[in-house]
C-alpha cells in the first residue's frame, strides 16, 4: 500500500513539474515569436532560452506547428488580457480612449516581445500551419469583440464593423510606426490615428 502511495506522489510530482517546464517553454516561444518572427524562432534556441535541452522538445510538443500555435495562443490571450485591464481601469466613457492610447503608446511600440503578436506578425500569419493561424483567428476575434463592448451601440452590426475597422487600424498603424526609421514621423503616424480613428460620439 505504502509502494502504491509513494508512486502516485511522485507521478503527481512529475506532472506537476513536466507542466511547469511545459508552461516555461510556452513563455518563452511566447516572447521569441513576437521578438524575432516565426520563421526567425527555433526550437534550439527556444529550448536554451527556456533553460532545457533540445532533445527534451518532443517530451511536450508535437512538432514546432504545435509549438508555435500555443505560444500565438498564450501571446494572443495576453495582449487581449491586457487591453481588457486598460478598459476596466478607465474613466467611465474613457475606455476606448484609453485602449487606443496604450495601444499605440511609446511603451508597446518598444515592447514588442510582449506586445500584441498580430502588430508584431501579422505579415507572416498567412504562411504559417493551420492551428497557429487558428489560434491567432480566436484573439484577434477576442479584441474586436472587446472594442465592440467598449462603443455605445454593442451588439449592433455598425457597432461591430466599426470595431473591426479600429482594430485593424490600429494593428497597421502600429506596423507602420514600427517600420518607419524616423522616430518624429513614427509619433505623428500614431497621433493622426489616435485623432481620426476614434468613433464620434453622438
Amino acid at each position: 500500500m505504502m509502494n502504491v502511495m509513494s508512486r502516485k506522489t511522485n507521478n503527481v510530482a512529475t506532472k506537476s513539474r513536466k507542466e511547469a517546464t511545459h508552461d516555461r517553454i510556452v513563455e518563452v516561444a511566447a516572447r521569441a515569436i513576437r521578438r524575432s518572427g516565426y520563421d526567425g524562432t527555433g526550437v534550439a534556441d527556444i529550448m536554451k532560452e527556456a533553460g532545457l535541452t533540445h532533445g527534451g522538445f518532443y517530451a511536450h510538443f508535437a512538432s514546432r506547428d504545435a509549438l508555435l500555435a500555443e505560444a500565438g495562443d498564450r501571446a494572443g490571450a495576453e495582449s487581449v488580457a491586457l487591453a481588457a485591464r486598460v478598459a476596466a481601469t478607465a474613466p467611465p466613457g474613457q475606455a476606448l480612449q484609453r485602449m487606443m492610447q496604450a495601444y499605440l503608446s511609446d511603451e508597446h511600440m518598444a515592447g514588442i516581445e510582449t506586445g500584441c503578436p498580430v502588430s508584431a506578425l501579422g505579415s507572416e500569419m498567412p504562411r504559417q500551419a493551420p492551428e497557429v493561424r487558428r489560434a491567432a483567428t480566436v484573439h484577434i476575434k477576442e479584441m474586436i469583440d472587446l472594442f465592440a463592448r467598449q462603443m455605445p451601440g454593442w451588439g449592433q452590426r455598425e457597432t461591430h464593423e466599426q470595431a473591426m475597422m479600429l482594430v485593424c487600424g490600429l494593428v497597421g498603424t502600429a506596423v507602420v510606426a514600427r517600420a518607419v526609421d524616423d522616430p518624429t514621423l513614427s509619433e505623428a503616424l500614431r497621433a493622426a490615428s489616435l485623432k481620426y480613428l476614434l468613433p464620434a460620439r453622438d
